[in-house]
């Protein structure tokens, strides 16, 4: 039955109760109504309309139902739809039309967000092959020129050059750490468990925080893309360790959980705060990263007593 005939029918109910109630009631009214009369009149419209309040407003929930659960879709959390349980034909309709709604914006939003990182990832792989095939090529002639005047000047101290020849070796790491960060060679070559592997070992030289990793060999095939979006999820929360944190260990985890692949990186550091976790330290960007591969990403207290961040990418690739 429509919203509109249950409305129309409990007017009519209550009405009907009314005229019922006064034809065969003992009250009746004079041509000049006296106050008790009025009060007894009064009062019946007040039963009236207050039951006609009652029980409108059980007719109503679930559109009121409705809009709250629309409230409190999450547009970074994908997959959650609104589901009413006691349903009128509009609201059953309304229900219908919001979630095929919400079908075409996450559709619309992966499909966007894809090509917008498959662009970004190709402007890093240019950047980082000039960085190390050009300017990286360049430093290492300079460092080698220097260390040829060095020999040939052994016989006189000259401590500029020694101090140009720590500069030129300085830029030249500097810049493989820069192409490394913007690509990563192992992911493309070795796949991912080596490329975390990488990951991990560069991070506790540069930091002296010890790392600890557990990637396991019996992982599900994934799409390029999910190899790439764990690889970012665990790359941002090492920098964050290292950054906010003030950690000592790190536990990097990487295992099949539940038909796909759950990443795990948890410190022993001071934690984060409820409030930091939609946009500092990368957080959107992680929250993205997942959305778009239909994953899950969750942040949190682990059991080392500081933050863990654990991604669920799912094996299969999402609609």
């Amino acid at each position: 039955m429509s919203l509109f005939a249950r409305v129309i029918l409990v007017n009519a109910v209550v009405v009907v109760i009314a005229l019922a109630a006064l034809a065969f009631s003992p009250a009746t009214v004079s041509s000049n109504v006296r106050a008790a009369e009025a009060i007894v009149l009064a009062a019946g419209a007040l039963a009236v309309v207050v039951a006609n309040m009652l029980v409108l407003r059980r007719v109503f929930a679930p559109l009121a139902e409705l809009t709250e659960l629309m409230r409190r879709v999450d547009p970074m959390q994908p997959g959650h739809r609104v589901e009413v349980d006691r349903s009128v034909a509009e609201v059953a309709h309304l229900e219908g039309a919001f979630n095929d709604m919400l079908d075409r914006l996450e559709h619309e939003r992966q499909t966007s967000g894809r090509r917008a990182l498959d662009a970004q990832e190709r402007e890093r792989r240019r950047l980082g092959r000039e960085l190390h095939d050009e300017l990286g090529q360049t430093l290492t002639g300079i460092v080698l020129l220097l260390e040829g005047l060095a020999r040939e000047s052994a016989q006189q101290t000259q401590p500029a050059v020694v101090q140009l020849q720590e500069a030129g070796r300085a830029a030249v790491e500097k810049t493989r750490d820069i192409a490394r960060g913007l690509r990563p060679q192992a992911l493309d070559e070795f796949g991912l468990r080596s490329a975390l592997t990488t990951l991990a070992a560069g991070f506790a030289e540069r930091t002296d925080v010890r790392v600890r990793h557990d990637l396991r060999a019996d992982l599900p095939p994934l799409a390029p893309e999910h190899d790439l979006a764990i690889y970012r999820t665990a790359q941002e929360s090492l920098t964050n360790v290292a950054r906010h944190a003030d950690a000592g260990a790190v536990v990097i985890s990487l295992l099949a959980h539940d038909g796909g692949v759950m990443l795990s990186v948890q410190d022993d550091g001071v934690g984060v705060s409820p409030g930091a976790l939609h946009d500092a330290g990368g957080v959107g960007g992680m929250r993205e990263r997942a959305m778009l591969v239909g994953g899950q990403l969750t942040i949190g207290r682990g059991d080392l007593g500081g933050t863990e961040v654990r991604l669920f990418v799912p094996t299969a690739s999402p609609p």
